[in-house]
C-alpha cells in the first residue's frame, strides 16, 4: 500500500520477477513456467499485491529447462528433458504485456551464455530486447566474467549483482562468531557461501581490507561497483548501519594495488561459491 499511500511510484524504479518451474521449493506460490498464461496471471498476481498498474523491469527468475546455477557444476544435457526452445513464444507473450502498458522492460535471471543470446537473437525480430540480467556475482563469485560479462558489454545488458556479500559471508562477521539472527544462522540449510573454501577466501580478503584501511564490506562491494557490466549492486541489511555501510560504499574508489591484490587471492581460491 506504501504506492498508494505516498504517490511516489514515479520516482521509484520497481521490479519484480516470474520465478518459472519451482524445482521442489514447495514454499514458492505457484508453479509456472513461461507460458502465455502463466506470464498474464504471475503478472497480474504482483500488481493487484503491489497496488500499481505497471512494472518497470520484469524478469525471468531462472530458466526453464536445466542449467548449472546454484553451486551446479560441470553440466550434463539430458536428451530426455522435456523442453523445447521456446524463446520466440516468451518474447512474444511479454511483447503482448508491453503493448498493454503493465511492464516497461524486461529482464533475465540466472540465466547462462546461450539462453542470454538466444533471447537477444529472438528480440532482433521486432521483440522486446532483454536490458538486464541478474546473476550471482561477488567476490566469492565471479563466474559470470567467464562468458557473461563480455555479453553484457558487447550487447548493452546491465547486470544486476544479486548476493555482492554472499549471504553477508563477506562481511567477515561469520569468521569468529555465529551472530543469532544471522541470515546464515537463520537459513543453515542455503550453504552456497559457507564452505571451508569460501571461509579461507575471506579470510585473505580481510586481509587485504585490512591492509588498505577498509572494511570488508566496502572491499567486497567496492570491487562489483567497479566493474564496467554492472548497472546496479543488489544490497541487503537488515540493520540501519549494514544499510548506511552499504551506501556508502558507492564513494569506495579500489587503487590499482588493492585489485591486484583482490586477484591474487582469487588466484589461489577462484569461486568457491558458484
Amino acid at each position: 500500500s506504501w504506492f498508494a499511500k505516498t504517490g511516489n511510484r514515479d520516482i521509484v524504479v520497481l521490479a519484480t520477477k516470474i520465478t518459472g518451474p519451482t524445482r521442489g521449493m514447495t514454499w514458492i506460490r505457484e508453479n509456472l513456467d513461461f507460458s502465455k498464461e502463466n506470464l498474464k496471471v504471475a503478472l497480474e498476481g504482483s500488481l493487484k499485491r503491489l497496488q500499481t498498474d505497471y512494472i518497470d523491469l520484469y524478469q525471468l527468475h531462472w530458466p526453464e529447462r536445466n542449467v548449472n546455477i546454484f553451486s551446479q557444476r560441470n553440466y550434463k544435457h539430458d536428451t530426455s528433458e522435456k523442453w523445447e526452445d521456446n524463446f520466440n513464444e516468451i518474447l512474444h507473450s511479454l511483447d503482448q504485456l508491453v503493448k498493454e502498458g503493465k511492464i516497461k522492460h524486461v529482464g533475465i535471471s540466472n540465466e547462462t551464455p546461450f539462453g542470454t543470446m538466444r533471447y537477444i537473437e529472438e528480440s532482433k525480430k521486432g521483440l522486446p530486447r532483454m536490458k538486464t540480467i541478474q546473476n550471482a556475482y561477488s567476490l566469492l563469485n565471479r563466474t559470470f566474467e567467464y562468458g557473461l560479462s563480455e555479453i553484457a558489454m558487447r550487447e548493452q545488458i546491465g547486470l544486476l549483482a544479486y548476493s555482492p556479500l554472499g549471504f553477508g559471508i563477506l562481511s567477515g562477521k561469520y569468521l569468529d562468531d555465529t551472530p543469532k539472527d544471522g541470515r546464515v544462522t537463520l537459513f543453515p540449510q542455503y550453504k552456497r557461501y559457507s564452505s571451508e573454501q569460501s571461509t579461507a577466501a575471506v579470510r585473505l580478503y580481510l586481509e587485504i581490507a585490512k591492509k588498505h584501511g577498509l572494511s570488508l564490506t566496502h572491499l567486497a562491494l567496492g570491487f562489483i561497483n567497479q566493474q564496467p557490466f554492472v548497472t546496479s549492486n543488489i544490497i541487503g541489511a537488515t540493520k540501519m548501519e549494514q544499510l548506511k555501510e552499504n551506501i556508502s560504499s558507492i564513494d569506495v574508489t579500489l587503487s590499482e594495488e588493492i585489485l591486484n591484490d583482490i586477484e591474487t587471492v582469487h588466484a589461489i581460491i577462484p569461486d568457491p561459491a558458484p
